[in-house]
């Protein structure tokens, strides 16, 4: 039996699938950010956003530095990047490179 996909991948996937963190992403994604300026943006209370946020730190998706009283957040892009490929080899395992194809996909 061949496991496709690794429990991280899952996790990972699961916490980028919901519309709140999806949303915190492509936010964070135009750097880094105080999470009452996400509170703001996002119109939703400091509760929420926090919450949300644990979950994408969680998952290993952002990181997190305390600032006096403030945590400023920010993307993990080689955790993106490596989730990608991941991502890519879990459902093309057949295909060695995926970068570079020899014949026609069409």
């Amino acid at each position: 039996m061949t496991v496709l996909t690794t429990p991280a991948v899952l996790d990972q996937l699961k916490a980028l699938a919901q519309d709140t963190r999806y949303e915190l992403m492509r936010h964070l994604a135009l750097g880094e950010r105080c999470v009452c300026d996400l509170e703001a943006l996002l119109t939703l209370p400091q509760s929420k956003v926090s919450y949300h946020l644990g979950i994408l730190r969680d998952a290993g998706l952002v990181t997190s530095e305390q600032r006096g009283k403030n945590v400023y957040y920010s993307i993990n892009r080689p955790a993106l990047y490596r989730l990608g490929g991941e991502m890519l080899t879990d459902l093309m395992p057949d295909q060695g490179s995926l970068t570079h194809q020899d014949r026609s996909v069409c």
